[in-house]
């Protein structure tokens, strides 16, 4: 059974610390061919599409379009601030490596 991706409270706090809602926007989370490790992750503010995911809370969204979904099941979507820079991040049990980065992963 494939579960869908979970999202941090974390990650729906700083969305409305940004004002994405409020701007008519959710956090895309998509997976695309390329990066160094196979596929890479796409993370960008967009209005969500009809036949998205959506994953609410907080009255922030975080969406995933159906392609990307067999990619991220059980993935973890949280947002990470380091002493080297904030950014949202994806622990995604599907991958079998990644890159030093964590934006490139393979399966």
């Amino acid at each position: 059974m494939n579960l869908p991706p979970k999202v941090t409270p974390r990650a729906f706090e700083r969305l409305a610390e940004i004002g994405a809602q409020a701007e008519g926007k959710a956090l895309r989370v998509a997976v695309e061919g390329g990066g160094c490790s196979g596929f890479q992750y796409e993370i960008v503010l967009d209005e969500p599409k009809d036949d998205d995911l959506v994953l609410e809370g907080g009255g922030e969204k975080v969406v995933v379009d159906s392609v990307s979904l067999p990619f991220l099941t059980n993935a973890v979507i949280d947002f990470s601030e380091e002493l080297i820079g904030a950014r949202f991040v994806i622990d995604n049990p599907n991958a079998t490596s990644a890159c030093g980065c964590g934006t490139s992963f393979s399966m």
